[in-house]
């Protein structure tokens, strides 16, 4: 039996549309309760899709997640998959460890070395905290000037996991696109004198700083999502005089838009991390891909018009798909 914990705006809704369409037995779950062991006792599999801004998940999802998974039932997202989620700082050792084509990035942990890197490097650089998705905490430094600047804020007071100003001006941006509601736009407002509860749970981003290259000439950025031997992908444009794409609501999903190149490489890199489901994103250094950051999670309204997928094969499968029951076929798969 599958056991679901369901929340809004997760894959908890698709997945139950799944089991019930395809009689598979499943029972919703409350991982929130101090009696969630007990409740999955008569099931062989948890899913759960956490999110990083959900206080309570971020207390204490990932580690749920592997307590379950060290009994020998079967979960998802498993270990290999989740435990580098929302976190820069393990990404960039794990994709270097791999060998994947990854953006060069440049992590500190003491403000002297930082500093001497800043006054020796070349501008501009992208400046990023280890959390945040949608392209939230990610800044362009121009300059020495600035670089020294965010370096001493890292190693002295640090930074709030939640940008208020810049949030604001991102919901007023959707707004004004029709991409997001009026009420949307006022909660923004409110959270200018009220930091949302997330924030005030992770405290203060400090004693680290992360960059990474800026890699000019990129109007877009390419989101692969790969599920066991299946992948599809999505274009996303950068915003209006600004370079980051992700989250900019700007989506493009024409097969003839993708690199082959580009899908193959995301099954290797797949295949690698040996994940259940990793969503790649992609730049292009003078046409060659490379990796900015990788996750498990996804929006999956972002994804519903997408017009088919790829299998391993790079054969190109036309029309609908569900790509929420290729991940409880693969679980099931592996649970024998």
């Amino acid at each position: 039996m599958i056991a679901i914990h369901p929340s809004n705006g997760s894959f908890s809704d698709r997945w139950i549309e799944y089991c019930t369409n395809n009689n598979i037995k499943y029972k919703i779950v409350n991982c929130y309760e101090s009696d969630i062991i007990k409740q999955l006792g008569d099931c062989d599999v948890l899913m759960w899709h956490f999110h990083q801004n959900s206080p309570k998940d971020i207390l204490f999802a990932k580690q749920l997640i592997y307590a379950v998974e060290a009994t020998g039932k079967k979960v998802f997202p498993n270990k290999n998959t989740a435990w580098h989620f929302d976190d820069k700082l393990g990404q960039k050792y794990l994709l270097e460890a791999l060998n994947v084509p990854f953006v060069p990035t440049y992590v500190f942990y003491d403000k002297k070395t930082a500093l001497n890197w800043a006054l020796a490097t070349n501008y501009p650089k992208v400046f990023k905290l280890r959390r945040g998705a949608g392209s939230a905490n990610v800044k362009l430094i121009k300059s020495k000037k600035e670089a020294i600047k965010v370096i001493k804020s890292a190693f002295g007071k640090g930074f709030k996991n939640y940008d208020k100003w810049g949030s604001v001006k991102e919901r007023y941006r959707k707004w004004r696109l029709g991409k997001t509601s009026t009420l949307d736009l006022m909660k923004g407002l409110a959270r200018l004198f009220i930091q949302p509860p997330f924030s005030a749970t992770l405290g203060r981003e400090k004693g680290y700083v992360y960059f990474q290259d800026f890699i000019p000439g990129n109007d877009h950025d390419i989101r692969v999502i790969v599920i066991g031997n299946k992948a599809f992908a999505i274009k996303r444009m950068v915003r209006k005089n600004d370079f980051r794409a992700s989250g900019s609501g700007h989506i493009k999903y024409e097969k003839e838009l993708f690199d082959p190149e580009v899908i193959s490489l995301s099954f290797q890199i797949h295949k690698k991390l040996q994940s259940q489901c990793t969503a790649m994103d992609f730049v292009f250094d003078q046409s060659q891909p490379r990796v900015v950051e990788i996750s498990y999670g996804f929006s999956p309204e972002g994804y519903d018009p997408c017009p088919g997928y790829w299998d391993e094969n790079l054969n190109w499968h036309d029309g609908p798909f569900d790509p929420y029951g290729w991940m409880i076929e693969e679980v099931l798969k592996k649970n024998g």
